[in-house]
């Protein structure tokens, strides 16, 4: 299996629940430099809200 966890050569968000009673993992890397890891599910759903806010797709929207 390819290793999916965000790089700088790869920037991205990755989310892992293995099953549905296994608390969530994530993990998230920005072309901007900056970086997070998160456990446990609320723990995991704010890493996805502030990724969504603040890098990734808001660069796009933000030009840079």
């Amino acid at each position: 299996m390819t290793d999916l966890t965000p790089s700088q050569d790869r920037p991205g968000l990755h989310v892992t629940k293995n099953a549905p009673s296994a608390p969530a993992t994530a993990s998230a890397r920005c072309h901007c430099g900056a970086s997070a890891t998160a456990n446990g599910d609320a723990q995991v759903a704010l890493l996805v809200q502030g990724w969504t806010a603040n890098h990734g797709p808001a660069h796009n929207r933000q030009g840079g």
